[in-house]
């Protein structure tokens, strides 16, 4: 496509006319330097590929003096334009004849290449000018961050046809210092008329650039250019060949956000206020989606922090409903913020015990005058199905052979196993632990203090907070601002994140793309069509591993395991293509059986304090009639050809698709199940001991289906790190040599566009909302029945609660 556009564009240039059309350098006398070489050029006007490269609307006035006196405003322009598309008006006047032209033009494409297209017509004295429609073409090449190559083809319906190519050179492959040039292509140029040009832009302070041009006829351009963030002035000295002013260009610009000269002496007047109500996402909708994700608050954090005109981030934590694995994650950030020397506030009104872990982070806390905190401390319970299912008449085979592997007991038994108990025990003293050591660190207790504060009472009312020093100050939301001044000393201006710089700097900061880290997210249970969706995730990781720009694969694993297949589709081509790019797996809140399935041969493992890991085991599970099909009246009858064909075979009540079996196992039947089991579970840690480079004993010590914390699990060494995805992009970024500020995240699968929910009417009868967790948990078990299974018990809804997304 590239090559049949370049044919074209320079086809057209040797075509002549009789009539003399303004040439290029004529048309861009109110521009600074070639388009390609400093900021959006004119917007279009010189070369429409530029447009793709505008990340805000923006305004651009220009006038010169060639004519009148610096006021005389005989020759100007408007320059407008939002990304993609620009319209831009030139007026000239001499004597007592004037012209105005427009063009309308369109640029699409990214940092590496991009094209457009511009149509321009003229208004007033056509013929006196030598106007006629002019269509112009234009393409940009940005290689890498040194180079940029600009094509343009004038091509007027009645005139002299002109290919101008520019290109520019960034020494330092920044904005410091850029060289560039350009050449106009015509077959019977006038000799007056000049070909070429060439220069240098510098820019010692963000927002102050000084350009000079030479022309080949010996004209010689001096401008300056001085950004104010969102406003800018410039301008121009036109000298003739013998050094003398010729005439002056002047511009004043409005709109897109721009580096700002007085941002080195800003002063840190700005605090960030972040509401963290509701849940916190992997990935947002691209559309209609103010909601939180989880990279994207990391991403915020990091971005204040490097922001010299911030001085603290405040944090509204009413409503929100986020686990304790991300919390630690966010929490993690927010000491790494406060390390630089910046503040954390958190404002709390009912608090329990992982929201108190997250907020003790802050140097103040801010409870509401009618909230609560809540020190509990932690509990996991189960609840037991067996019963129910003897009394409407299912019955339920366990097919288990391994000590910990607890995920049917929820329908087998009545009570925790000695086993399921052991390590169920072991994961909340580890949540204590965690929390416990976070919080006397950040409120300066001591253990015994807190472990006080735990058995005292089952919540602390504002007064009573203040007293022990759980809390600092009493307030609301509403008047965080006040509260802060009271503690700063001065008064500072509450900021929403995307006001800050970063966001909203010009993409000319950097030319080309940058280089990538993938982000994969295997999400919810380790399915084909559900969960991760393992049969559309594996074209994603294909497609991040085929493709050439991205360096690194950082796969986020928040999976409680399931059908084997679906997870050993993903982690088989995390194998075969090991040693080609960096893989880091990042595991969420539980990567455990089928989600430790996906994250045994990534490179490094990271893992939260309390990540849910292990379980290497596998289990199966039967559900069959025992008296229900006969209690509802109904009956069934087959007929067969084949010994086992009749396995699984049961009736299926009307209306809901649920089917179940008429019979148990039989003896025989039980026998091979098992074989199919132990030979998974063999394979399971023959496996984990080639991806983490351990004997098959040393695996089996740890296996037999027990689920470990984080911080045991790096002990055992099923992790390697204790992190977050933080962590795992920076451990990333450094094993595939990316430099800190030459990197960008690229996310798979991609963001979704919409979310259609949120329009439709809550007594609209159609909602497209998820079942409950044991529903969830009943169905996939049928779906699988009898099938072994690589899953923890998903009846906890702690393991639930994070699977948004």
């Amino acid at each position: 496509m590239k090559k049949i556009f370049l044919l074209i564009l320079f086809a057209a240039v040797p075509i002549l006319s009789q009539i003399n059309f303004p040439s290029y350098y004529h048309q861009n006398d109110m521009s600074l330097a070639p388009a390609g070489a400093l900021k959006f050029g004119l917007y279009g006007w010189d070369n429409p590929a530029i447009l793709s490269t505008l990340h805000q609307p923006d305004f651009l006035f220009t006038w010169n003096d060639r004519i009148g006196d610096w006021n005389d405003f005989n020759n100007w322009g408007i320059f407008t334009a939002i990304p993609n598309f620009g319209f831009t008006m030139y007026n000239q006047s001499f004597d007592k004849y004037h012209i105005t032209d427009f063009k309308l033009s369109a640029g699409f494409g990214n940092n590496s290449f991009s094209a457009g297209f511009g149509y321009g017509w003229s208004t007033g004295d056509v013929t006196y000018f030598n106007r006629a429609d002019l269509f112009t073409l234009g393409l940009l090449f940005r290689p890498n961050k040194f180079f940029s190559i600009g094509l343009v083809g004038n091509l007027p319906t009645n005139g002299e046809r002109e290919g101008i190519i520019d290109a520019a050179y960034r020494i330092f492959g920044n904005e410091l210092i850029t060289l560039f040039g350009d050449y106009v292509f015509s077959r019977d140029m006038d000799p007056e008329e000049t070909n070429y040009s060439f220069g240098a832009a510098a820019e010692p302070l963000d927002g102050l650039r000084l350009v000079g041009r030479y022309f080949e006829d010996k004209r010689i351009n001096v401008g300056i250019e001085l950004s104010f963030g969102s406003f800018g002035l410039m301008t121009i000295s036109h000298l003739d060949k013998n050094g003398k002013q010729f005439y002056n260009t002047h511009g004043i610009r409005a709109g897109a956000y721009d580096r700002n000269i007085f941002r080195k002496f800003s002063s840190d007047n700005k605090i960030v206020e972040m509401n963290l109500n509701g849940g916190l996402k992997y990935q947002t909708f691209r559309f209609f989606d103010n909601s939180n994700s989880l990279i994207d608050l990391i991403d915020k954090i990091e971005t204040s922090k490097n922001d010299k005109s911030v001085s603290a981030i405040a944090i509204n934590l009413s409503g929100a409903i986020i686990n304790r694995e991300m919390l630690w994650e966010v929490r993690e950030k927010l000491k790494e913020f406060k390390s630089s020397g910046k503040r954390v506030y958190i404002y709390i009104d009912r608090a329990g015990m992982d929201e108190y872990h997250f907020a003790s982070v802050a140097d103040k806390i801010i409870l509401d005058p009618m909230g609560t905190i809540a020190l509990n401390g932690y509990l996991i319970g189960r609840t037991f199905l067996k019963g129910s299912l003897d009394k409407i008449g299912i019955g339920f085979h366990e097919l288990k052979y391994f000590k910990y592997k607890s995920a049917a007991e929820t329908y087998s038994r009545e009570s925790f196993s000695e086993a399921d108990r052991e390590q169920r025990q072991r994961l909340v003293d580890e949540y204590y632990d965690v929390a416990r050591k976070d919080i006397c660190e950040g409120r300066k207790f001591t253990t015994s203090k807190f472990d006080k504060l735990v058995d005292s009472l089952i919540a602390y009312l504002p007064e009573e907070a203040l007293k022990l020093n759980l809390a600092d100050t009493l307030g609301r939301w509403s008047e965080i601002s006040k509260i802060i001044e009271s503690y700063e000393g001065k008064s500072k201006t509450l900021i929403n994140s995307a006001s800050l710089e970063k966001y909203n700097l010009p993409l000319d900061n950097y030319w080309s793309e940058k280089q990538k880290i993938a982000i994969i997210y295997a999400i919810g249970g380790t399915s084909m069509d559900d969960g991760i969706k393992a049969r559309s995730l594996s074209r994603q990781v294909e497609s991040a591993f085929s493709d050439n720009n991205v360096k690194a694969i950082v796969l986020r694993v928040d999976s409680p395991g399931g059908d084997a297949l679906a997870a050993d589709l993903i982690a088989e081509m995390l194998r075969k293509n090991k040693g080609k790019k960096p893989i880091i797996v990042s595991q969420g809140f539980v990567a455990a059986s089928g989600g430790y399935w996906l994250s045994m041969y990534a490179d490094t493992i990271v893992a939260a304090p309390t990540t849910i890991t292990g379980s290497i085991g596998v289990i199966g599970s039967f559900f069959y009639n025992k008296n229900l099909k006969e209690n509802l009246g109904l009956s069934t009858d087959f007929v067969k050809r084949g010994k086992f064909a009749d396995l699984g075979f049961g009736f299926t009540l009307p209306i809901i698709p649920v089917s179940l079996p008429d019979r148990d196992f039989t003896e025989e039947e039980s026998q091979i199940v098992e074989t199919r089991i132990k030979t998974l579970y063999k394979d399971f840690v023959n496996r984990v001991s080639a991806g983490r480079k351990k004997s098959f004993e040393e695996i089996e010590k740890i296996a037999q289906g027990r689920v470990w914390s984080g911080r045991d699990g790096l002990k055992i060494g099923l992790v390697d790190v204790i992190g977050g995805l933080n962590e795992a992009i920076e451990i990333a970024r450094i094993k595939s040599g990316l430099d800190k500020n030459e990197y960008e995240l690229r996310e798979y699968p991609p963001k979704p566009f919409i979310n259609i929910n949120q329009f439709l009417p809550d007594l609209l009868p159609i909602k497209f909302e998820s079942n409950s967790p044991i529903m969830e948990d009943l169905m996939l078990r049928l779906k699988y029945n009898g099938e072994p299974m690589l899953m923890m018990p998903l009846d906890d809804l702690d393991l639930i609660s994070n699977w948004t997304y």
